[in-house]
C-alpha cells in the first residue's frame, strides 16, 4: 500500500468503524505516535502491519452494512460467543479474520449472531 493508501485506509477505520487510533496503535503493536505518522503520510507501516489493516478494513466494512460506527468499536471489542469468547479484534491480530468473516456471513444469511 502507497502511503496515501494506508491514510485513507486509517481514515475510514476511524469514521467507519469508530476505531481510535490507541486502538489501531494496540492491534499493530505500535505507538500512538506511529499510528499518527501513518495517517499523516510521514512513515509507512511494516508489511505485516499493512495486512493486519487490510484486514481490519475488510471487517469494518463488512460490519458497517449492519452497525453504525461506535457500535462496531464496541462489536470488534467484545467477546463473541460465535468466536469461543474471544475478541475479533484480537483474532484480527493473530491473522484468524476467517473466523471473524464468518460470523458476518451469518449476518448477510440473515442468521442470529
Amino acid at each position: 500500500m502507497s502511503d496515501a493508501a494506508v491514510s485513507r485506509v486509517l481514515n475510514t477505520l476511524q469514521k467507519d468503524g469508530g476505531l481510535q487510533g490507541k486502538d489501531i496503535a494496540t492491534l499493530t503493536n505500535v505507538s500512538k505516535a506511529t499510528v499518527h505518522r501513518w495517517i499523516t503520510g510521514k512513515a509507512a507501516p511494516q508489511p505485516k502491519n499493512e495486512l493486519i489493516i487490510s484486514d481490519l478494513n475488510h471487517v469494518v466494512q463488512k460490519l458497517r452494512d449492519y452497525y453504525k460506527p461506535k457500535t462496531i468499536r464496541l462489536c470488534l471489542h467484545s467477546r463473541h460467543p460465535g468466536l469461543g469468547g474471544e475478541r475479533a479484534i484480537v483474532l484480527i491480530h493473530q491473522n484468524r479474520t476467517d473466523e471473524v468473516l464468518t460470523i458476518i456471513a451469518r449476518l448477510d444469511a440473515d442468521a442470529f449472531v
